[in-house]
């Protein structure tokens, strides 16, 4: 179980994209059409994260056009390809001037295994594999695709008592984009 001090010391959320940000299935159309779905709950977590000064950061194995798009639109960084997502994970420490135990990360399958192992705030999906339940300091309630991430984003930023203030962001700014439309 995470503790409230592991919570309150992460500066970065790094998550895994197949499995955590969709429910894992890929849908290929013709030609090189590759679909994903999205969970707007998780979206708009995302973007009040990262108004409210908590950076995201996707971390994926697979490269997709659909996961840039998806990243550009809710304004997280991506890293896409990443086979070695520990090496990854070390050089995002580095570029973000955070440290491994200042980093979330959330995962569901096995390839996520030494990026959990790096962390101070390993955290598992609800339907992740058992290797990835075991390894997790917390699990959420939801399954991937289904607003884990959301759940991971409110549990951080309401233990930093920073969840009001990233509200008040988010509403501020949505408001001022639709003054002008």
């Amino acid at each position: 179980m995470a503790t409230p001090e592991q919570i309150a010391r992460i500066r970065l959320l790094v998550t895994d994209v197949d499995g955590v940000l969709t429910d894992g299935a890929v849908i290929y159309g013709t030609g090189q059409v590759e679909l994903k779905a999205f969970n707007i709950k998780d979206g708009l977590g995302i973007r009040l994260a990262t108004w409210g000064g908590l950076p995201v950061v996707f971390l994926t194995g697979r490269s997709s056009e659909a996961v840039a798009r998806r990243a550009a639109d809710v304004g997280a960084a991506v890293v896409q390809g990443a086979t070695d997502k520990d090496a990854r994970l070390r050089v995002l420490a580095r570029d973000h001037g955070v440290t491994l135990d200042e980093i979330a990360y959330v995962a569901d399958d096995l390839n996520d295994l030494p990026a959990l192992r790096l962390v101070g705030l390993p955290i598992a999906v609800a339907d992740a594999v058992p290797e990835v339940l075991a390894l997790a300091a917390h699990t959420t309630t939801a399954p991937g695709g289904h607003g884990a991430l959301r759940e991971v984003i409110e549990l951080i930023l309401r233990t930093q008592q920073r969840w009001d203030a990233a509200v008040d962001t988010y509403l501020t700014r949505i408001r001022g984009a639709h003054v002008g439309q």
